[in-house]
């Protein structure tokens, strides 16, 4: 399965380019789109971090479907949802009560549930509560 246009498009847009790593608000090195790396991480185009985010949003795709398998009948819903879990790992969708109100099929919940999502290094981050904002239009 191909991963949804705007999960791709929110990724890009909040993640941003970085060709070099740098430490994320969550105190992670970071490099590309929100690619994960060592400091030490030669510096990178575009065009790889492009390889690299596909490669994370694939794997964020299969995170997301394993555990909210529902989501597969809507691409507008599924991609937030594989954002979020880009962003946040799908160790976090997997406890979240997110993923509880998504598999009962309440997705009128899920744009309160998205907004309690906005914390980096412990502190409420302005681009994390812009982006779960953004995730969530697609729920409404």
């Amino acid at each position: 399965m191909e991963v949804p246009d705007n999960a791709i498009d929110l990724a890009m847009f909040f993640e941003g380019f970085y060709a070099k790593p740098y430490i994320c608000p969550a105190g992670y090195w970071t490099i590309g789109y929100g690619h994960l790396c060592s400091k030490n991480h030669p510096q990178i185009t575009k065009a790889q971090a492009e390889v690299y985010l596909a490669e994370d949003l694939q794997d964020a795709l299969a995170g997301t479907l394993r555990l909210c398998p529902g989501l597969m009948i809507d691409d507008r819903i599924l991609g937030a949802i594989v954002d979020f879990t880009f962003n946040l790992g799908s160790g976090r969708l997997q406890t979240s009560t997110l993923r509880r109100k998504i598999n009962q099929g309440a997705l009128d919940e899920v744009p309160y549930q998205l907004s309690r999502w906005v914390y980096g290094g412990g502190k409420k981050l302005k681009g994390l509560v812009l982006r779960r904002q953004a995730e969530a239009v697609y729920f409404m």
